[in-house]
């Protein structure tokens, strides 16, 4: 009776109020195909110790990215988190205030969007940013539906090596807005193919640097080509912590920026939660068409400094005939921790943290294709690379698990058919200690041997 308080005459009483006779009367319909037969196979009663214990059991089968030697990238990446950031986004002022309803009252929630949008803006060489998104893929999927707004067109052209999950994902949120995604085949040496896919249809073009293969790419031609025919160029990152040394999307003349910001204060967290990011160029026309939300700040009446929502072009807030994307929310809390991150970092700090990955990344490369049958297929990275070996890459990638060291991602996992079965996606960053790069040496020769 403690969690099931109501007695059977108060359930009578609630059947007889609503019309039906029995509990089941409220499912008949759901087809009787649908339903389960029998109870869910978990155990009737255990106590809160006991599913304590069964649960740790359960977790105890993962293997943690911080155990073991850690190679795996391919769009989220293990990096160090100052404890700072925890302790600060578990504060009951933030990790309670989830959306602000009333915005203006929640003045501290406001001023860390508008700081995040600040730091956004400064980090892609964009000049607005919006609140963030739910992650990097859903964050493609609406800049491609922006420009189709903004251009008036209805072709999206994609790279063959933006990452398999964000191309999916962007033709999903397309499919029934009538907008026409064009891929070019993947390709691990360039992106020479989006040239010729550029018409004067085409809305935009979406390109990412590095991309899944690790490779990084100077765009700066192909914004010139696609500006010519009227398009608009998105560029899209998955490690942030990259544009602490390369060429930011706005140098480069993109329009349109996102990317995901999991490596800047967000855990791998089996996965997510996430925060996209979405900035732009100061163009009227593409700031009116930003989806999601937008801080501002202002002054009161009495000329104190104050934040409000600048823009809410979202269904919650507006009629849904009038919304420029039916996201929900921001993802407040992840881009807390993005803020604090990036805030503890700084400039410097910023750019230190990616020497450091490219460095590491380099010398791993240096290890790994200095191994009989390992070709290095990657020759501008900065902490992802590719590898072709000698064997099919998900077998070695099983092998070394068994050894306790997680070695990187088969390309083939990403691109099933794709005849990349040989080619293995490897991620280093500053968490990788040097003892770390040996031992992968040492067990890749022993798998390959």
């Amino acid at each position: 009776m403690r969690y099931l308080p109501l007695t059977d005459a108060d359930r009578a009483e609630m059947l007889a109020t609503i019309g039906v006779k029995s509990i089941d009367d409220l499912f008949v319909d759901v087809p009787a195909s649908a339903r389960l037969k029998d109870p869910v196979a978990l155990p009737a009663h255990m106590s809160e110790l006991q599913v304590e214990r069964a649960l740790g059991k359960m977790a105890g089968k993962n293997v943690s990215a911080s155990s073991v030697p850690f190679f795996v990238g391919a769009g989220a990446y293990k990096h160090h988190i100052p404890s700072t950031v925890d302790h600060l986004i578990q504060r009951s002022e933030f990790l309670t205030a989830y959306t602000p309803y009333q915005p203006e009252i929640s003045q501290g929630t406001l001023q860390t969007l508008f700081e995040f949008q600040t730091q956004v803006a400064l980090l892609t060489g964009m000049d607005v940013a919006n609140a963030s998104m739910y992650d990097g893929s859903t964050a493609c999927g609406e800049a491609v539906l922006m420009a189709g707004r903004v251009t008036k067109r209805r072709k999206a052209v994609l790279a063959g090596s933006l990452h398999p999950h964000y191309a999916e994902t962007t033709k999903t949120q397309a499919k029934y807005l009538d907008i026409d995604v064009v891929s070019t085949p993947a390709d691990l040496n360039g992106i020479d193919a989006l040239y010729d896919a550029i018409d004067d249809e085409t809305a935009c073009v979406v390109v990412q640097s590095p991309d899944v293969f690790g490779r990084l790419h100077d765009i700066t031609d192909l914004c010139e080509k696609a500006h010519a025919h009227g398009a608009l160029v998105i560029s899209v990152f998955t490690e942030p912590v990259s544009l602490g040394l390369v060429k930011s999307p706005g140098e480069m003349g993109a329009d349109i920026a996102v990317g995901e910001g999991q490596s800047i204060g967000v855990g791998l967290n089996f996965g997510g939660p996430y925060v996209g990011l979405l900035a732009c160029k100061n163009d009227r026309n593409f700031i009116r068409n930003l989806p999601g939300r937008l801080a501002g700040e202002t002054v009161d009446a009495d000329g104190r400094r104050g934040f409000v929502l600048t823009l809410s072009t979202r269904e919650q807030h507006i009629r849904r005939e009038k919304a420029t994307s039916n996201i929900c929310t921001n993802s407040g809390l992840c881009a807390l921790a993005f803020t604090i991150h990036m805030t503890l970092l700084g400039e410097k700090g910023l750019r230190g943290l990616a020497r450091i990955n490219h460095e590491t990344a380099c010398d791993l490369a240096d290890r790994l294709s200095g191994i009989p049958g390992v070709e290095l297929l990657t020759d501008a990275f900065f902490n992802e690379f590719s590898l072709r070996l000698p064997k099919p890459a998900a077998g070695v990638v099983d092998l070394l698990a068994e050894q306790g060291v997680l070695a990187g991602v088969p390309a083939a996992r990403l691109y099933p058919g794709g005849g990349l079965d040989d080619v293995l996606i490897v991620a280093a960053t500053e968490v990788c200690t040097e003892n770390d790069l040996i031992i992968f040496e040492k067990a890749l020769k022993g798998a390959l041997s």
